[in-house]
């Protein structure tokens, strides 16, 4: 598929470069891919395969040319299956990068992650023409970023932006019918809702089980059934999401641990290394 540059899959799902990093990579045999996140932006540009992408308690069934949207508090993770290859272009962006875009135009184009991420579908389908011209722009960026002529970075700079914004355009212009591929559960969402805007409270299964007036049994049969994690599971992952966004806006680690709902720092320190690899007084302020 026209000249890109196809890479291993690596599952560290860390970002090295300063602004924004572009990725095509391609698997014979499917990949396993735990549930992450990371602390920047993720647009996923579906090429090929069988793969159904979970999302925040939502599973996409993907077409070729479908593109995702992930902003740094979403849990996600592709379910991948066999009999096709899968091939995918996954483009990472810091904040700064749209920070710098916004000062030269004017023009906010994380917009659209904003309103996914209220609306909670992250799925765009462009039409057949637009999809065409986002695969002839990944073929640009990835030349210019492998390129060691003059200006190059300047020019994969320029790529990404012109595919930002068709990817913004598609965004706006994708029809309704796209949520005939999602399959979600109402009361499922309802509880993922409330978690969300009160993480920092005591949230058991038994108070959740009694608000949504649903059988605790069944509410973490559900709720594993549609996340993939446990109410448990996901109810820590979405704190430590939380503290990480807040320490890399400047908050100490302490206020990070007490305003996320952690009621032990030791508790605390110990699953944000193990969730991020790092210990928190080692987040990188954004700049």
């Amino acid at each position: 598929m026209y000249n890109m540059y196809k890479e291993e899959f690596n599952p560290s799902q860390i970002m090295t470069e300063r602004y924004f990093e572009f990725h095509h990579t391609y698997n014979e045999t499917p990949p396993t891919v735990e549930f992450h996140q990371h602390p920047f932006y993720e647009i996923f540009f579906f090429l090929s395969g069988n793969v159904n992408y979970i999302i925040e308690g939502k599973n996409y069934s993907l077409r070729p040319g479908d593109v995702l949207l992930t902003s740094s508090s979403d849990i996600h993770r592709p379910d991948i299956h066999p009999g096709k290859p899968y091939e995918r272009v996954v483009i990472w962006l810091a904040d700064d990068f749209f920070g710098h875009l916004k000062d030269l135009y004017g023009e906010d184009l994380t917009a659209c992650f904003t309103d996914a991420a209220l609306k909670d579908y992250r799925l765009i389908r462009p039409d057949s023409q637009n999809i065409l011209h986002l695969k002839q722009l990944c073929a640009k960026i990835s030349e210019a970023k492998h390129s060691m002529e003059i200006g190059s970075a300047a020019l994969a700079s320029a790529y990404l932006t012109e595919f930002l914004v068709h990817v913004s355009r598609a965004y706006y212009d994708t029809p309704d019918s796209v949520k005939y591929d999602v399959t979600e559960n109402e009361k499922v969402n309802q509880i993922i809702s409330y978690i969300n805007e009160n993480l920092t409270e005591n949230i058991s299964l038994d108070d959740l089980a009694a608000k949504f007036y649903i059988s605790k049994y069944y509410l973490s049969r559900q709720f594993k059934q549609f996340t993939g994690l446990s109410l448990y599971q996901y109810i820590v992952k979405k704190r430590l999401i939380l503290a990480r966004n807040m320490l890399r806006k400047g908050y100490s680690v302490m206020d990070s641990c007490l305003q996320c709902g952690f009621g032990d720092y030791s508790n605390f320190l110990k699953a944000f290394k193990r969730e991020f690899g790092r210990n928190p007084s080692n987040i990188r302020r954004i700049r």
